[in-house]
């Protein structure tokens, strides 16, 4: 199989707040002798916790055929087969033999929605949630806010670098999405207001305007939540960055955006085809 892929379940697997979130969810959810679906199991991560925490059974559907085999060995390997049923394919298409009391999925992109999670596991419940049945994460929040980089990423093309000016890079770099890790807090020039195919983002702080920032929130259950921004050490998360040509702003601005996703499912999961149209307008306009 693709190395690339089991690096990137090593590097979800060693990002220890978003383990010990899901840990601490399911902790909440999870009774003796419950029933739970892990969706989009991967390296069974989920459905381990789950048993820890007294599951009593356990489905954990994976449509990759490749991680369904990885996942294979480790109920193998762990004697689960009496306690952990593995199901490869679509989980919209799955309905068990039993309704389930958990449904708990870590299918969140850089961004959030690039794989559609909460509509799947919408899909799901309506089939094998029973009533009362909980969803971990009950909800999925993706937010954009205008920043200013702290002499790192985009920020970095300025005209201050040792009294000499990099501004000139700017000209050279197409309108495009990146992923970032931040080595410093960058400034929020605007609060973060909810994605929706039109958004203002009005400026409440003087600054030097680089980019749009994208970045979601998972509410898991009472009193825990997951999010890459701010972020942590160790997250495995990148944010999403749309780069604007630096521009000074000044409260009372605002930048307006008009979001555009990608057309189909699986262009929707590149998270830098995702874009933005950005124009500002001064304060008294628009």
């Amino acid at each position: 199989m693709d190395p690339l892929i089991l690096l990137m379940h090593q590097v979800m697997l060693s990002d220890r707040p978003r383990m010990n979130a899901y840990d601490q969810a399911l902790a909440q959810a999870v009774e003796p002798g419950s029933i739970v679906i892990d969706v989009g199991a991967g390296t069974l991560a989920l459905s381990l916790l789950a048993l820890k925490h007294g599951a009593e059974h356990v489905y954990a559907i994976e449509a990759d055929p490749d991680m369904a085999a990885v996942a294979e060995r480790i109920i193998a390997t762990n004697d689960l087969k009496d306690q952990l049923t593995l199901i490869q394919g679509d989980a919209r298409a799955v309905r068990l033999p039993r309704k389930a009391d958990v449904i708990v999925s870590e299918m969140m992109g850089n961004l959030g929605p690039e794989e559609n999670m909460m509509r799947v596991l919408d899909s799901v419940a309506r089939k094998n949630l029973r009533p009362n049945g909980r969803i971990i994460p009950r909800e999925l929040t993706t937010t954009l806010a205008a920043i200013e980089f702290d002499d790192e990423g985009w920020g970095m093309w300025g005209q201050d670098f040792h009294g000499f000016r990099l501004d000139a890079v700017q000209e050279f770099a197409e309108p495009r999405a990146q992923l970032h890790f931040f080595q410093r807090a960058p400034r929020l020039l605007s609060a973060a207001v909810p994605i929706a195919d039109r958004v203002r983002l009005s400026i409440t702080e003087p600054g030097n305007l680089h980019a749009v920032m994208g970045f979601f929130t998972a509410d898991l259950i009472d009193g825990v939540s997951l999010s890459n921004f701010p972020s942590y050490q160790g997250c495995n998360w990148a944010v999403w960055i749309w780069p604007l040509r630096h521009t000074p702003v000044t409260a009372g601005d605002a930048v307006q955006a008009t979001v555009h996703r990608p057309s189909g499912s699986a262009r929707s999961r590149v998270v830098t085809d995702w874009r933005l149209d950005c124009t500002i307008a001064r304060g008294g306009e628009g």
